[in-house]
């Protein structure tokens, strides 16, 4: 496994937690990270987010991870020995949304 591979992994597993923890309102339970990408300068992390909920919720959600990015980069920071702690852009991921809509598609296949 390369190193950008595993300083992504470990960045991912991170930023989970650190989610986890945060005290912001407008992040709901069902947020979950699905992949990060640190870019080889370690200067940008682009974090891949999925949130179940609607619309609104899925907003107010990725709101509310921009306004904690200074604070999530420093907790990164804290946690990982990197020369550089990348700033964070997030994404909205819509990958789990759609393999459960599938995964609806198929079992409705199925009962006919």
């Amino acid at each position: 496994m390369a190193r950008i591979d595993k300083i992504n992994e470990e960045v991912k597993r991170e930023l989970a937690n650190i989610i986890r923890e945060l005290k912001d309102s407008r992040i709901p339970l069902m947020t979950s990270v699905v992949t990060v990408n640190v870019t080889n300068d370690l200067r940008y992390a682009k974090a891949y987010i999925s949130v179940m909920g609607d619309e609104e919720t899925k907003n107010k959600a990725m709101q509310g991870l921009k306004s904690a990015s200074g604070f999530i980069r420093r907790e990164i920071g804290k946690k990982i020995n990197l020369r550089y702690t990348p700033e964070f852009v997030f994404e909205l991921d819509h990958s789990i949304e759609h393999g459960a809509h599938i995964e609806e598609l198929l079992n409705n296949i199925n009962k006919d």
